[in-house]
């Protein structure tokens, strides 16, 4: 499908004041953040201010949200946020695209402001914000009714879109409000005493659909690859083979001699080719002949890193550690154990396989000064920064317009391919739409890292679980740090540690982050230790690893959903595991089967009781863990990356394995634990308990651990027979 956009675009706030209503804004001062009227943030000196809540005449609310949308939900959940708060009627309400101005729209993090949606921080970070923002402007809306009425605000009571004065039953709406209604000077402050209570909520915690339903339903939704402009040509690039390479030479008068083909470009790594179609864009992307200069990672060899290389750094006392958690007398602790437990595991790099190739387009206008972008971004602030120090712009010079994701998993939030994108069209000034194929996708791809772990546990003669050591190899740094840590277990004692490597491989943030190889390790030495002392995986955790309340009732309630201690069919088992990302915990359960002629594990059922707080959207929370628990099983059971002098072995699905839907489970079971604490983070949280829950239901029906991620039947049999 391809969507016609016409050359002049008008401003949104142009837009907006010849609609007329009260336009709310958001202005960024020295000290906070606050609304502000349209007419006073135009003379607010110094100020950067944006339209942030609209009220039209006729009681439309324009809502922006700075929610991309992947199809997690996120667009709808902010904005419903807004409009729980503000009382607004939720049929009236439009959802647009929040403006990429970070410093408008970006919540705070680590004393930065940002505004991608990674790490399933959207609601968790955004949530309060919204709130106020939504209390403020339905404070303004009952002083002008009162104005109105001449009557005291404080007795002005809202319904959905209205104003009411239950003395008399006088009613506004929303809209004939914004026809006369000013915004006072200064703005009504909001104290979060006048938040609603939960109990008054009529949108947050109720069944809502999702507003981009309907438009991907019908063809309507817009993603940057249906974007067509006036004069726009293709391009598509192949990139080195192995990463940090630089091309030296190509075959380039061959190729300008192809059908179509306007032109070739060096790129630092790799060489793009500009066609007047797509079809020829990429046989001439095809056709490219290109010398390449050895980067980094050549001669890299994945396999041998991960089973020789590694180990050897993690047995090298002289190797360079940096410490992530410690607390207590490690030493002493050992020292003095009853019992010392050991086990290593290792998992592989990992391919984000997005539905959606990676894509963007780009126009310069006709003095070259200013850029227009089209893309699916989890980050449309750092797209647009992306593509401002691509072309030597200032940020004010490149115009974002964000477009839906056909998934994102963490590798859309870098703005790569929109910078390579707009250099392209800067070079043949003309518009650019830009389209990785699946196969440059791959064999240039942000993976997952691979990891190596040894863990250490200490038990006292009592069994309880007194000392801790875990160490993690691998090439990523941060992105093999997240999930390491263990805040839901009481263990007095614990050193944590990564031994860093740089291969040269491009890695990136994957759905969960290291959480789905740290709690593999974490969980699956909690459940060896559980199994050799013969005591309930979920009772060991409770009385011998000091599992916190909040853990503890979530293996309760999972515990209660999967009815833990029935008997299963013949050929069944149940694994279990905790959960834990963004501040949210859970706790998982698996029943599977095993072939052990074929070494092909099959998960019928899945159980997993999450405590994310405040569900502010129950309907795509649910849908949010049970794409978590999918994406976990394809990883689990799948998906692996490797690599050769380099150079990425796999090139598309026909041998990157990813879960087709035939090996679905039969049932999937979530259940929120009901508390009343701020929203937590829901995207990633139904990912990381399901290699260790898996692993530890084949081992209560082999008697053998699977500790190599992904468990690949191969690698099932070779378990089988050791």
């Amino acid at each position: 499908m391809n969507i016609a956009i016409k050359g002049s675009e008008v401003s949104r706030r142009t837009m907006l004041a010849g609609l007329g209503g009260l336009s709310f804004c958001m202005a960024v001062g020295t000290d906070s953040l606050q609304l502000v009227a349209g007419a006073q943030a135009a003379t607010m000196a110094g100020a950067h201010v944006t339209p942030w809540v609209r009220i039209a005449p006729d009681g439309k609310v324009i809502i922006y949200s700075a929610g991309a949308e992947m199809g997690q939900g996120s667009l709808t959940s902010l904005a419903l946020i807004v409009a729980e708060e503000m009382d607004a009627d939720w049929s009236t309400v439009v959802i647009e695209f929040a403006p990429a101005d970070k410093e408008i729209y970006g919540y705070v993090l680590n004393n930065e402001r940002k505004m991608e949606i990674v790490g399933s921080r959207a609601v968790q970070l955004y949530y309060t914000m919204l709130r106020t923002a939504g209390a403020q402007v339905r404070k303004v809306l009952l002083i002008n009714a009162a104005e109105k009425w001449g009557v005291d605000a404080a007795t002005l009571k809202t319904e959905p879109g209205m104003v009411v004065n239950p003395a008399n039953g006088q009613r506004l709406g929303y809209g004939e409000i914004a026809a006369f209604g000013r915004i006072p000077d200064p703005l009504p402050t909001v104290d979060p005493k006048d938040l609603k209570a939960r109990k008054d909520f009529r949108l947050i915690g109720k069944r809502v659909p999702r507003r981009d339903i309907p438009a991907k339903v019908n063809g309507t939704a817009e993603y940057a690859i249906d974007v067509k402009l006036p004069g726009m040509v293709h391009a598509t690039v192949l990139h080195s083979p192995a990463a940090g390479g630089q091309p030296e030479s190509w075959n380039d008068a061959d190729i300008k001699k192809m059908k179509g083909v306007l032109a070739t470009m060096r790129l630092d790594d790799g060489v793009a080719v500009v066609a007047t179609h797509f079809e020829q864009a990429i046989a001439a992307r095809d056709a490219l002949k290109v010398t390449w200069k050895s980067g980094k990672a050549s001669g890299f060899d994945s396999e041998r890193a991960l089973n020789t290389e590694y180990v050897k750094i993690h047995d090298d006392p002289a190797a360079k550690a940096k410490t992530l958690d410690a607390k207590g007398d490690v030493k002493a602790a050992f020292a003095s154990a009853a019992k010392v437990y050991t086990a290593q595991f290792r998992s592989d790099y990992g391919y984000h396989a997005q539905m959606e190739p990676l894509n963007a387009v780009v126009r310069l206008n006709e003095a070259g000064d200013a850029a227009e972008v089209w893309e699916g971004t989890q980050a449309p602030d750092t797209t647009r920064e992306s593509v401002a120090k691509a072309l030597g712009f200032k940020l004010e010079q490149v115009t974002m317009h964000q477009c839906y994701m056909g998934g994102g998993f963490g590798r859309r939030s870098i703005g790569d391919y929109s910078a390579e994108c707009a250099r392209i069209a800067k070079e043949v000034r003309r518009p650019v739409k830009l389209i990785w194929t699946r196969e440059e996708d791959v064999a240039y791809g942000m993976f997952r890292p691979q990891s190596f772990q040894c863990l250490e546990a200490a038990q006292d003669a009592t069994g309880k679980v007194t000392g801790w050591r875990h160490c993690v190899v691998g090439d990523g740094g941060f992105l093999l740090q997240t999930g390491i840590r263990i805040p839901y277990y009481g263990v007095p004692n614990q050193h944590i540690e990564e031994r860093g490597v740089d291969h040269g491989i491009r890695v990136k943030h994957w759905r969960g982050v290291g959480h789905v190889f740290n709690i593999f390790a974490i969980e699956g030495m909690v459940n060896r230790m559980a199994a050799d002392r013969g005591i309930d995986p979920i009772e060991f955790r409770l009385q011998h690893m000091a599992a916190t309340p909040k853990a503890r009732k979530c293996f309760e309630t999972v515990a209660r959903m999967c009815d833990w201690k029935a008997p299963r069919p013949e050929g069944r088992m149940l694994g279990i595991s905790n959960s834990e990302r963004s501040n949210s915990l859970g706790a998982g359960v698996v029943e599977i089967s095993l072939d052990r002629t074929t070494g092909k594990i099959r998960v019928h059922k899945v159980w997993v009781a999450i405590d994310g707080g405040l569900i502010v959207t129950p309907d795509s929370a649910k849908a949010n863990i049970e794409s978590g628990v999918v994406h976990g099983l394809s990883g689990t059971l799948h998906e692996r990356v490797t690599m050769k002098d380099g150079a990425v072995e796999q090139s598309n699905f026909h041998d990157y394995d990813v879960m087709r839907m035939s090996d679905l489970p039969d049932e999937m079971h979530v259940e929120f634990v009901d508390v009343d604490t701020r929203p937590t983070g829901l995207g990633e949280i139904g990912t990381p308990f399901i290699a260790p829950a898996i692993a530890h239901a084949v081992f209560r029906l082999t008697g053998k651990w699977l500790d190599h991620m992904p468990f690949t039947p191969e690698r099932v049999l070779e378990t089988l027979k050791a």
